[in-house]
């Protein structure tokens, strides 16, 4: 294969079809960037878009991320989920300023260093910003990658990590490196999709291993296929004479560490037991339908436990804190704690 060619042939691709007018290529910066390439991360472009526009009217530059509360940060991205990515910003931008003068830094050694940002994504931005000649190798560029190449194995397997970087390094242009990455990162999104590829009107079909060896459907190969666990627990949601709601703030690391979460308990039983340390109970407790949210390694089970409280005693836990209902959309709380409100509360008081 003449890697020049595929190149060629992606970037004239990228003119006619590509994606030229995201918010964070105008302008281009390395903080633009950045923020994009994260909460990119294992989330689709259509969906970052207006989360991105309101972080950064809010968090401008590196300076303001730094200087935020993390409870604000947190709140600017809730919903994004993987709540992990909010926190590595805001501590990768504290480093910046503390080590590198306020600047991402512009060698990929140093990127990768900071918290969140590792390999491919420090390409990205290197890339991307400064026109940088570095590979990148996200999910979609695995995807393209291992199809046109017929690379077998898992992609997060090390050995097919390796061919894949090689991969990616040798096909490099010398030129348009900015517009080479987006458009492998848009090609794979676009028409080399995990289900949908379009071959038909592939630029790269002449020579797509894959597609000779009829294969494009079993390439990546994809991870070994594992039971996923269910774990259960009962969230008590508390509602005062003054419409507040009982939260529990969650440690700064692990699931939605940082954020506001509902008090968690392991049956109804010891919920309502809980219960008289926080008020005076009105009638009976009424549980709502399981609410069942996936994480990576397991999948939460949730039993909503509503039990209004005529009398709100003082929250004798440092962790707990009451909120006004009417001011829910402004905390920040994880999509699945919204999910088990919504449940919860009688949609006449919403």
């Amino acid at each position: 294969m003449n890697d020049g060619a595929f190149a060629t042939r992606l970037l004239h691709w990228f003119d006619r079809h590509g994606r030229h007018d995201l918010p964070w290529q105008h302008p281009r910066t390395p903080y633009r960037v950045w923020l994009s390439e994260v909460m990119l991360q294992q989330t689709r472009v259509a969906t970052v878009i207006p989360y991105f526009a309101r972080f950064v009217a809010r968090f401008p530059d590196l300076q303001a991320l730094a200087d935020a509360a993390q409870d604000e940060v947190l709140a600017c991205w809730s919903g994004l989920g993987y709540y992990s990515r909010a926190r590595n910003l805001q501590r990768a931008a504290q480093a910046c300023v503390a080590q590198h003068d306020g600047q991402l830094p512009r060698t990929l050694e140093q990127l990768a260093a900071l918290p969140g940002i590792g390999r491919s994504t420090a390409a990205a931005i290197l890339a991307q910003a400064h026109g940088a000649r570095v590979a990148i190798l996200d999910g979609n560029v695995k995807r393209v990658l291992a199809r046109h190449a017929g690379i077998e194995g898992f992609p997060g397997l090390p050995a097919v990590e390796r061919a894949l970087w090689t991969e990616a390094t040798m096909r490099l242009p010398q030129r348009r490196l900015a517009d080479y990455t987006q458009a492998l990162m848009d090609f794979g999104a676009t028409l080399c999709s995990a289900r949908r590829p379009a071959c038909s009107a592939c630029p790269l079909r002449e020579d797509c291993v894959a597609l000779a060896s009829g294969r494009v459907h079993a390439l990546p190969t994809p991870r070994p296929r594992r039971t996923i666990p269910e774990r259960e627990v009962v969230m008590l949601v508390l509602l005062d004479g003054d419409e507040r709601v009982l939260f529990e703030r969650r440690p700064p690391s692990g699931i939605w560490g940082g954020l506001l979460g509902l008090p968690e308990f392991a049956s109804i039983d010891d919920a309502l037991s809980a219960t008289t340390r926080h008020g005076t109970a009105i009638g009976n407790a009424c549980t709502s339908r399981i609410y069942r949210h996936p994480f990576t390694h397991f999948r939460l089970a949730i039993t909503p436990l509503l039990q209004p409280v005529r009398t709100a005693l003082a929250v004798g836990e440092s962790n707990h804190e009451w909120h006004r209902r009417d001011a829910l959309a402004d905390l920040a709380l994880p999509t699945a704690i919204r999910r088990v409100l919504d449940l919860a509360l009688p949609r006449s008081d919403r």
